[in-house]
């Protein structure tokens, strides 16, 4: 490994400060992934940064939302009775990632960032598109694992993190801060999709630029769900999941001031994960989930629709059905009715 220097900053504003030099610095919080990346010399930074330091707390925010710090350890995220209470999605997809060493090491903006898990982007003998090469070498190699949504290329990787998918499903925002100040970033716009021009990155932070919070809103009168896919229960990455939070028309149990049901879904926000280089947002399912009852048969259809679109590799057809099982049980598990 390259010898490096390290800062342990006091502040939010020292850690800024310290990503600035003229070699390359980067964050470092619980180093789940950044250190196996040096390890396998597929970065290697001139400045490590400590960012343990900064906000590790979850407070409510005035309009009835939570504002999360980075620095929260996924584990605590996970065992959050206010998180739990407003945000179950999140709670659920918290309590899914890695395994218990990793969720008390792991922290929340970590996890956000974290880089693609393409074999051929981990293994230094391949310079793909993500590391400056001229090719993605799933598009003729192993691309069991890869994207079957937003296919354009030129790289077809799927973006990793699971807590993503629920932040963009709740319509989370990103407070980032860099040298020019600070800004706030809506979650599902915070992810980029690896054209040409951006191929590097997978989203919009500058090099010098920290996430700082995750602030949520109140959620509202809403139903969630959340529903992962994988190989095997102990540690791995979801082959296929969905988070899907629906906006009852009112109160269960009421008629709406249009004659609709408080079993009836208003809209809907329905987001995979796995299936594509970044949270992918399921239009198709939204609206096929517009106006429904909340039921079994409405999820399945929510389900079809979901994949009406996906355009698999050459490895990867199986995981259509994946992800049409995770929206449907996601749905299922919004409207209470017992999934395997």
């Amino acid at each position: 490994m390259k010898a490096f220097a390290y800062v342990n900053p006091a502040t939010e504003k020292e850690a800024v400060a310290a990503l600035k030099i003229d070699g390359i610095a980067m964050p470092l919080g619980g180093g789940q992934d950044l250190l196996a990346r040096m390890k396998d010399y597929i970065d290697s930074p001139d400045r490590i940064v400590n960012v343990k330091g900064l906000d590790a707390t979850v407070t409510a925010t005035p309009d009835g939302g939570l504002k999360i710090g980075s620095a929260v350890k996924i584990v605590d995220l996970a065992e959050n009775a206010q998180v739990a209470a407003l945000y179950p999605a999140v709670v659920a997809a918290a309590g899914e990632v890695g395994t218990p060493q990793i969720r008390n090491q792991g922290t929340v903006a970590g996890n956000i960032n974290q880089r693609p898990r393409c074999w051929y982007f981990r293994n230094e003998e391949f310079v793909c598109y993500k590391k400056g090469g001229s090719r993605c070498f799933a598009v003729n190699g192993e691309n069991q694992y890869h994207a079957i949504f937003g296919n354009d290329g030129p790289s077809h990787i799927v973006h990793p993190s699971s807590l993503a998918v629920p932040f963009v499903a709740y319509g989370a925002r990103f407070r980032v801060v860099g040298p020019n100040g600070e800004r706030e970033v809506p979650a599902a716009e915070y992810f980029t999709m690896p054209t040409l021009q951006n191929v590097l990155k997978e989203n919009v932070l500058d090099d010098e630029e920290l996430l700082t919070h995750v602030i949520l809103p109140a959620p509202g009168n809403v139903k969630h769900g959340h529903y992962e896919v994988r190989y095997k229960q102990s540690h791995d990455w979801p082959l296929a999941f969905a988070t899907v939070v629906l906006m009852m028309s009112a109160a269960n149990g009421t008629t709406g001031a249009n004659g609709t049901s408080g079993n009836t879904i208003r809209s809907a926000r329905v987001v995979l994960g796995a299936v594509a280089p970044v949270p992918w947002r399921s239009r198709p399912a939204e609206e096929a989930l517009a106006g429904k009852p909340l039921s079994e048969a409405t999820a399945a259809l929510a389900g079809e629709a979901a994949v009406s679109e996906a355009k698999p590799m050459s490895g990867n057809v199986y995981k259509v059905q994946i992800a049409k099982t995770a929206v449907k049980r996601a749905v299922m598990r919004a409207a209470g009715i017992k999934t395997v």
